[in-house]
């Protein structure tokens, strides 16, 4: 397989070329493509077979399921049944955006897409290149992140052209992403609204139109089935070993200078705040932003990740963020990321 990248200007889309990609999507073959939370691995959800290819391009593991996409309210029919009234009003509220709904999985989609469970993860993306392909191809698209299984997903199409260059038909370069981070599940087939994944949209968001929602923090080994995807305890690892920081602020730092000394080869993920700790110490870093600034940190977290792998570090150290609004998601990818691996001071 030889891979295309289409350049594709959100703001000017090319029909031609939405075209050419959504005919590839019906004829059972992978797009990656941009939303707004990170560049997805698209199929036709109603084929098993094209299903079968993102799951061998990706390496992922069979138990871990994908989320469905569609353009319109209309087709959710199509990939749920016995949806609640409360599905909608969320709908209503946050779609086209970063929320995920689990519901009862119609049969119409490939159980493979769901890990062989009976319920189904399904949006409604909000970015314009996601839309149009999806309208153009006019059926569910099932689309994890466009890159290699547990690496750092990609906000960008260099992301996935590393990744899976010659494992994916075409790649439709529309610019950087704006989120960064993938977007929120949320399990409406429980007795209480449970969040499985935290994401794009923000649990306090949530509470303002469900007050009882809650949060469930899983951490599954690969050979364990799960309701959502993200809930693995490896998950958006660079290649380098990842150790998380969590404690006081100058605590931490003088934990992290130590530790690096003890490595030929560190990296840190730093907050332009701790830029100067690092300074002369041989150590390479690749910025996050301001530690105030959590949308600047979700957008850079996995490109700074990819850049650490790039310096041939041997190591990745990071400061943990405050875990409220989406701190609570960049938190997420951070101990996965690092496979649990915790300091506390």
């Amino acid at each position: 397989m030889h891979t295309q990248v289409i350049q594709i200007d959100p703001d000017h889309i090319d029909l031609s070329s939405i075209r050419l990609a959504a005919q590839k999507i019906l004829d059972g073959r992978l797009v990656a493509f941009p939303t707004e939370t990170v560049y997805g691995l698209g199929a036709n959800a109603l084929n098993g077979d094209a299903v079968s290819r993102i799951f061998a391009a990706k390496g992922r593991p069979p138990s871990d399921p994908l989320i469905v996409h569609i353009y319109s309210l209309d087709q959710l029919n199509q990939v749920a049944i016995q949806i609640p009234d409360l599905a909608y009003r969320l709908a209503e509220k946050f779609w086209s955006g970063p929320l995920t709904l689990v519901l009862p999985r119609n049969e119409s989609i490939t159980p493979a897409v769901s890990a062989g469970l009976h319920t189904v993860a399904v949006r409604m993306p909000s970015h314009p290149v996601a839309l149009a392909l999806l309208r153009s191809a006019n059926v569910p698209i099932a689309a994890p992140s466009a890159n290699l299984f547990s690496r750092p997903s990609p906000t960008t199409a260099q992301h996935v052209l590393e990744d899976l260059k010659d494992r994916v038909d075409i790649i439709l370069d529309g610019g950087r992403v704006d989120i960064g981070v993938e977007s929120t599940v949320l399990d409406l087939t429980s007795d209480v609204p449970t969040i499985l994944r935290a994401g794009g949209l923000t649990l306090e968001a949530l509470r303002q139109v469900i007050p009882n929602c809650v949060m469930r923090n899983v951490y599954l080994g690969e050979d364990e089935s799960a309701a959502s995807p993200g809930m693995m305890m490896k998950h958006y690892s660079p290649r380098a070993k990842m150790l998380l920081f969590d404690g006081e602020r100058e605590s931490v730092l003088r934990s992290m200078v130590d530790e690096a000394r003890r490595h030929h080869r560190a990296g840190v993920l730093v907050f332009d705040e701790d830029e100067g700790v690092f300074e002369g110490s041989g150590v390479a870093t690749s910025r996050l932003g301001s530690e105030s600034d959590l949308a600047q940190i979700a957008t850079n977290l996995f490109s700074a990740m990819r850049d650490l792998d790039q310096k041939n570090v041997d190591v990745i150290l990071v400061r943990g963020v405050k875990r409220e609004g989406l701190g609570l998601a960049i938190w997420d990818r951070l101990v996965r990321a690092a496979e649990g691996r915790v300091i506390s001071k």
